[in-house]
């Protein structure tokens, strides 16, 4: 980093906070070794989405890619969500194990889960030594839960052991915490950062105007997801102030506007 520049601080990996999740959507080996080029340190942990897992045709080598570099991987939600529904979860697990993974996701954006089972699952995959993201919020836009919902799921997720709560958003930007139009829901996210401490949380913001506007909300250490593997980069810059829409950051190092 530039010498001459008083920038905000910045934690180093392996962080806790701050996180920028990123969303492999099928990227060949070649594009992962080019993403650590540019922004290796910026990558905390990334996400093989949906189901892409299955059906890419470059697992077992860019796993090990990603091993290699010391970024963890996560399998996508969507992913979890079939292995409940079809009552493959035990095979879910050993495939993990297989592959080495040792976090994982697990959502109910896509079909109906008991909150209880959900709960459990997390419990159990935390025991047999799991780093558990769990996520909040639906991927159907026109499925609104109100904020004391969130609230509850989160705060029962955290206490099952959750290592982070993802609110849901779609690789789109426009479910979960947004508007259709990709607006944030700000009330709603002032209701869960009341009650739950940020850094326990991680907000998915694919679209450059949500980050913009979550860093000026919680400052530098925001932690984000679904990030395109592009667009990391950029990101890292609004972290530091080094783009118009937050070089305030530069003067008032990080702090949230």
């Amino acid at each position: 980093m530039a010498p001459f520049l008083d920038l905000p601080s910045r934690s180093g990996k392996p962080r806790q906070q701050g996180l920028t999740h990123v969303i492999d959507h099928g990227l060949s080996c070649a594009q992962v070794d080019g993403l650590v080029e540019v922004a290796g340190d910026a990558v905390d942990i990334v996400k093989l989405g949906w189901g892409t897992s299955l059906v890419t045709g470059n697992l077992a080598p860019k796993l090990t890619r990603y091993r290699e570099h010391g970024i963890p991987v996560v399998l996508g939600g969507t992913l979890t969500e079939l292995s409940i529904a079809q009552d493959r979860v035990d095979q879910m697990i050993a495939w993990l194990h297989e592959l080495e993974l040792d976090h994982v996701e697990i959502s109910d954006g896509t079909i109906e889960l008991p909150h209880e089972q959900k709960i459990a699952l997390i419990r159990r995959l935390v025991a047999e030594g799991f780093t558990v993201l769990s996520e909040v919020g639906s991927k159907d836009d026109a499925r609104i839960m109100a904020p004391y919902v969130w609230v509850d799921q989160i705060q029962r997720e955290l206490e099952a052991g959750a290592w982070k709560v993802i609110a849901e958003a779609r690789e789109s930007g426009t479910a979960g915490i947004y508007r259709a139009d990709g607006e944030v829901r700000m009330g709603l996210i002032d209701e869960i950062a009341h009650a739950i401490p940020p850094e326990r949380l991680l907000f998915e913001a694919p679209q450059k105007a949500q980050q913009v506007w979550f860093l000026r909300r919680f400052g530098t250490e925001v932690s984000l997801g679904n990030i395109a593997p592009d667009d990391v980069l950029s990101l890292e810059t609004l972290r530091l102030g080094l783009r118009s829409d937050t070089a305030a950051f530069a003067l008032d190092r990080g702090k949230p506007a």
